[in-house]
């Protein structure tokens, strides 16, 4: 079609070429691969040989141009979006996980930045330990990253993703803030996450790099869960606003730090609930009678206001 000629398309192509062909490429292969895995892939595309990926290319040249062109589209939606919310006094927060699917663009193009063994398997994989809410614990099962070999780097990976969020938002939330500082590793193929250990994360050294290069940074540190003094000195030294749920405050049971009158940390921010939560008036309905009652007397809630707006009033 007439997309490829215009001088806007080719602007897009040149200003993402670090990434977006690398994309199209992995998207195309996997098209013909009825959507597999890049693990199942034959050899020689798995391992990035130049000659298949030479061969891909000219093969699927069209599903990879449909890939970029797509890219185009979304990407001038987005901006054309986000001006929109500019204009009009609403700033963007972007969520970007800590970790990056297995199967994706990003370990295929750059397996050395992952712990994978020859044949690109990993050999430990992201999860969190058995607690009170999961006897099993969480096995997340993303790749980990291989943090001394992104060091040496410069940390140009992550370099180049916050420069990818600095691009599509406003502000940026990490999630899973305390990875930075120690990650939980599971061996590959356990079928639950009891038999992972702690291991050290690049720590200060990267949110270092990432202010060298980007001056101050637009970041929000999410801090929820158990939290050690090491990550709370990590957060010391970052200086980014940890995060307090107005949802986990109430307990008639114990005085939560995140009941309003008890967050004294000024720099924070304040959220009704999280993408892990439910919804306010679901909340409403699903907590404790304790527990509701204690919140509606804290907030003073009342009928007319409606609850839903009366959390929002008090996170306000």
């Amino acid at each position: 079609s007439n997309h490829k000629d215009t001088p806007e398309y080719k602007e897009f192509l040149k200003e993402n070429e670090d990434w977006i062909n690398d994309f199209g490429v992995f998207m195309a292969v996997k098209a013909a691969n009825d959507g597999k895995s890049f693990i199942e892939w034959d050899e020689d595309i798995r391992l990035r040989k130049p000659a298949a990926v030479e061969k891909c290319m000219k093969e699927y040249k069209d599903t990879i141009d449909l890939y970029c062109f797509i890219q185009y589209e979304f990407f001038k939606q987005w901006e054309a979006l986000r001006a929109y919310a500019n204009e009009n006094g609403i700033e963007i927060v972007g969520d970007i996980p800590i970790y990056v699917a297995y199967d994706s663009a990003d370990v295929w193009t750059n397996p050395d930045l992952f712990v994978l063994d020859k044949d690109l398997k990993p050999i430990k994989v992201a999860g969190c330990p058995p607690d009170a809410f999961s006897e099993d614990g969480q096995l997340w099962g993303n790749p980990l990253y291989k943090w001394d070999y992104h060091k040496k780097t410069g940390y140009k990976w992550w370099k180049d993703r916050m420069a990818a969020c600095n691009k599509l938002y406003d502000m940026v939330r990490i999630d899973h803030f305390r990875g930075f500082d120690e990650y939980y590793a599971i061996p590959f193929g356990d079928s639950t996450a009891k038999n992972g250990k702690w291991e050290q994360g690049p720590g200060f050294d990267l949110f270092d790099a990432l202010n060298k290069e980007f001056g101050e940074m637009n970041i929000i540190a999410e801090d929820l869960g158990f939290i050690t003094d090491t990550v709370k000195k990590l957060l010391e030294d970052t200086a980014f606003p940890g995060m307090k749920v107005l949802q986990f405050a109430f307990s008639p049971e114990s005085e939560s730090s995140y009941l309003p009158h008890n967050i004294t940390d000024k720099n924070c921010v304040v959220y009704t609930g999280t993408h892990d939560n439910d919804t306010i008036m679901g909340w409403l309905e699903s907590s404790k009678e304790k527990t509701v009652k204690q919140a509606k007397q804290y907030m003073h809630a009342t009928d007319a206001e409606g609850f839903n707006w009366t959390m929002i009033r008090t996170a306000l």
